[in-house]
């Protein structure tokens, strides 16, 4: 069995160890095979099937490190709001033909119930705190639906939505955020599966 590295602190911030004590390890019994991850601040909380041999687990923690630093390495780009911004205006122009033009895009506090929201009067586009580690193509989704309501005011009627559909991955990013919304929720005590997707497949 190949050792699995352990990330560098400086590229992460998050724990490096199995050991580390900002590792929340969650098993349940109903959960017989899939096993994912989420960060919670500075604890990274590990879900799995309960009854996992102690070197199983060491090694299942081992992976989910590495695969949520290099999911975060990826997404460093777009941390700021003005990174944001400008994904959010590549966005528009390549599936909304240059149509929305935000005034401003910017990370808010985690909102209760919903994950972005935009102000037509002001073209204001906030995006909830809680999607900085999704996949990108979920983040992408987001920003594009938030824009079609710049063109298509009033709702979601069938023109936002045909807008909306341009964008490839919609209906797998909504089918990632309803599973995301219930882990967030439940406090994730059963499996979605493994919520560490870079967004290739």
């Amino acid at each position: 069995m190949v050792a699995v590295p352990p990330v560098p602190p400086a590229r992460t911030g998050l724990p490096t160890s199995p050991d580390d004590p900002r590792i929340d390890v969650r098993r349940s019994r109903r959960r017989t095979r899939t096993v994912s991850a989420r960060v919670e601040g500075e604890t990274v909380v590990v879900l799995m099937p309960a009854g996992l041999p102690g070197a199983e687990e060491r090694r299942i923690i081992s992976e989910m490190l590495v695969r949520l630093a290099r999911s975060r390495g990826r997404r460093g780009a777009r941390s700021s709001d003005a990174a944001l911004v400008e994904r959010a205006r590549a966005l528009s122009r390549q599936w909304l033909g240059g149509r929305a033009v935000p005034e401003s895009v910017r990370w808010v506090p985690a909102m209760t119930t919903r994950w972005a929201s935009c102000s037509q009067g002001s073209r204001e586009i906030r995006i909830s705190e809680s999607l900085r580690d999704v996949p990108a193509y979920v983040l992408d989704y987001v920003l594009v639906h938030e824009l079609a309501h710049l063109v298509v005011p009033g709702g979601h009627p069938p023109e936002f939505w045909e807008l909306v559909r341009a964008f490839p991955r919609t209906e797998r990013a909504m089918g990632y955020l309803e599973a995301y919304s219930r882990v967030l929720r439940s406090g994730a005590s059963e499996g979605v599966g493994d919520l560490v997707d870079d967004g290739t497949g």
